[in-house]
């Protein structure tokens, strides 16, 4: 089972990676390396970061940290989409594609939280779980959805945007 998992984030991994990709590379980041991302953007406030699942848009209160920086600086060019798993009967999964900067500390979630994992796996909770995680966020305002409506039926798409 492990081996199916591990082939099938494989495949996830170079798809999401595949459509990642941007025509225009001057829109790229320069660097892919984490000490490269700032929170410039964060200080000044003048971009937001936005995020569907399964294409409705939910208000989420992002954490004023590097990580989420990152998440801006790979957004800035174009949305980026996450393919996430259901895990554990409480957590959605997936593979952002490189690592961010990480500040993990032990945390225990709550369902709504955002969180990086690994310095390179997204997770958004419908459950709780404690782990030692970097905090990206929490869902403030979920369009009158549960996050177990959202989250606990099946695999499902999330996209991080800049507005």
């Amino acid at each position: 089972m492990e081996l199916y998992k591990l082939i099938v984030s494989g495949i996830m991994l170079v798809m999401m990676l595949a459509s990642c990709g941007n025509a225009d590379s001057s829109t790229e980041p320069e660097s892919k390396d984490p000490a490269a991302y700032s929170t410039s953007d964060t200080q000044r406030g003048d971009t937001d970061l936005k995020l569907e699942i399964a294409g409705t848009p939910v208000s989420v209160e992002w954490e004023d940290n590097e990580a989420v920086a990152a998440l801006k600086d790979l957004c800035s060019g174009s949305p980026l989409e996450i393919q996430l798993s259901m895990y554990g009967g409480f957590e959605q999964v997936g593979n952002i594609g490189l690592a961010l900067p990480r500040n993990d500390k032990e945390t225990t979630t709550s369902p709504g939280d955002i969180v990086l994992y690994s310095g390179d796996k997204l997770v958004v909770f419908y459950g709780s779980n404690s782990w030692s995680y970097t905090r990206l966020g929490h869902i403030t305002d979920s369009a009158g959805h549960s996050m177990e409506e959202f989250l606990s039926e099946s695999d499902v798409t999330i996209k991080l945007y800049i507005s």
